[in-house]
Order: C-alpha cells, then sequence, then structure tokens
C-alpha cells in the first residue's frame, strides 16, 4: 500500500472528522480507509486515532504524525510543481473553494472550459458559504469577493463585482417604481439571507442611519431561488450584474435605482505563499481572470 496515499486519507479522515467523509473524498469504501490507517498505524507501531461508534479522537503520537504528514506532502507538491513548470504544462489535482453562488453561476461554467483546454488538470471546486482555511483544508485557491482583510495569504484581484438592483415590470406596473432607496420601506426586497453587515440591503440600511429593516416576504441563502421569485413579480432584487444580466437584455426584469447602486466589490483569489506557483494554479487563475473580465466587459473597456 502507498505510504503517501495513506497519508492522504489519513490527513482526510482527520480533518473531515470521520471515515465515512474521507472515503466519499477519495471515492473508496469506508474499509480501505480503515486499510491506510491500519497500514501507518502498524508501520508506526503506535496508535493514530482513537475510534468509538460516534467519534474519533487523534492521540498524542496521531497528532505530531499529523502535522508531519501535511508537512511532507506539501513538500512533495513543491516538488511537483517545480517538475510541472520544467515539463511546461499543467497537471495534476487543483483544490478551490469559492462561495456556493459564485461558484455555481459564475466559476462552474468557466472550471468547466479550463478543464477542456488543459486535460491533465483534475478540479476539485467545493462550495460552501463559510470561512474557508485554506492551508487546514487542503485548498490551492479560495475565491473570495468583497475587500479583504490583512492575511499571509497572496491576493490576486480577478476582477470587479457589479451589483444591479431589479424588479420585473409586472411588478413595478403594481406597485410603482422607487425613485430613492428611503422608498424601498413601501416595498418587497427579496432578501439573501447570506448576505453579511456590510453588503447588500444591509449596506443600504446603514446609509440611512439606522432605519428598520426593507420589507420582504421572501428570504433564501440560494440565488437561484431569490432570482426565480423577482421573475414572478414577487419583490426588489439586488444581485451581482453577471447574474441577472440575460433577464434584464431580455426584458424579463428592469433595473432600477441606478445612481444609489453600492459600488463594485473586487473578486480576489487566495492562495498560500510558496517559493514556485504551480503552473496548474498559474494557468487557471490567468484563465478565470480573463474569463472574469470578459464577463464583466472589463476588457471592452479598457
Amino acid at each position: 500500500m502507498d505510504r503517501f496515499d495513506s497519508m492522504q486519507v489519513f490527513i482526510a479522515v482527520v480533518e473531515a472528522g470521520s471515515f465515512t467523509a474521507a472515503a466519499d473524498k477519495f471515492r473508496i469504501s469506508q474499509a480501505m480507509v480503515s486499510k491506510h490507517v491500519n497500514a501507518l498505524e502498524q508501520r508506526l507501531g503506535a496508535t493514530l486515532l482513537t475510534r468509538t461508534t460516534r467519534s474519533l479522537h487523534l492521540t498524542e503520537i496521531g497528532r505530531n504524525y499529523y502535522e508531519n504528514c501535511k508537512q511532507i506532502l506539501r513538500q512533495v507538491e513543491a516538488a511537483e510543481a517545480g517538475a510541472e513548470i520544467l515539463r511546461g504544462h499543467p497537471k495534476g489535482l487543483l483544490r478551490i473553494s469559492a462561495s456556493s453562488w459564485f461558484g455555481a453561476c459564475i466559476l462552474a461554467p468557466i472550471v468547466a472550459d479550463y478543464l477542456l483546454q488543459y486535460p491533465e488538470v483534475n478540479i476539485d471546486l467545493a462550495l460552501a458559504d463559510r470561512f474557508v482555511d485554506i492551508i487546514d483544508e487542503g485548498f490551492d485557491v479560495a475565491i473570495r469577493i468583497g475587500e479583504l482583510e490583512d492575511s499571509s495569504y497572496i491576493a490576486r484581484k480577478l476582477s470587479m463585482s457589479e451589483w444591479v438592483i431589479c424588479a420585473s415590470p409586472a411588478y413595478l406596473a403594481q406597485a410603482g417604481i422607487p425613485q430613492t432607496p428611503r422608498d424601498l420601506q413601501q416595498h418587497q426586497c427579496l432578501g439573501f439571507t447570506n448576505w453579511r453587515n456590510h453588503s447588500g440591503w444591509r449596506l443600504m440600511q446603514k446609509q440611512l442611519m439606522g432605519r428598520s429593516p426593507f420589507p420582504s416576504r421572501f428570504d433564501s441563502n440560494n440565488i437561484q431561488a431569490l432570482q426565480a421569485a423577482a421573475l414572478k413579480g414577487i419583490g426588489i432584487i439586488m444581485m451581482p450584474r453577471a447574474l441577472l444580466e440575460e433577464d434584464i437584455a431580455a426584458g424579463k426584469l428592469t433595473e432600477i435605482l441606478q445612481a444609489h447602486i453600492p459600488p463594485p466589490r473586487p473578486v480576489h483569489a487566495l492562495y498560500p505563499r510558496e517559493k514556485q506557483v504551480p503552473l496548474k494554479l498559474s494557468t487557471f487563475l490567468d484563465f478565470l481572470s480573463l474569463a472574469l473580465r470578459q464577463t464583466s466587459g472589463e476588457t471592452s473597456r479598457s
């Protein structure tokens, strides 16, 4: 049994907290996961994990071995990255983290186009609306939208995400067209529950000096659900322009409050500081940056 494979499986067990999750990640059986861990324990002559029916915990030796495994595998990845650069074409697994809405609506088609152009690269795209620790969770890069806090990672700006406020013609004909943000107190504003306090309707409310939240008959953490509601005339939607552009062009949604739209938000790629950036990562970021700028129209304006 390959020792490096067993190390990777062991790391996945620790980080996922279960044999089942590790099996799903590597598309192997739970029994095979157990064999990998048992092979390491037999080689070391020590117990790495204490297991019960409900949980598992690292032993002291296991915790030290886990940290050493991660360091060893990072060194192996660095060596492979150097060989990849000398070979002149990208190859291997690229793990990407992004928010659910951006990943599903914007990133996924770009990833598919990249895979068609670079057949020796495999991509694991993980979508989650939570803070992801890039190194601890084993990602090569995370795509984040908005202003960044101080970080030890390298941040590459890819594009700007423009906002738009829209409603269906039917809704506006019935409820009227708001002229200022204050008018939204008399309208239904579809709420995206994953917004932070400094974005979306919450940002507008802050600008109105803490007025009560805008009324909403429908809130969701899913962008497609809100888009469907807007198209049905349920209320007013605020989203990145790239998501609603086709509906606007088709006349299904009408732009409103153009003078009061929040400023564009930067889209960054964050990745660990390394002596050599793997070719699979550098080519993907170049590909993604160009695709995003074409989508937003930046290339035509520059």
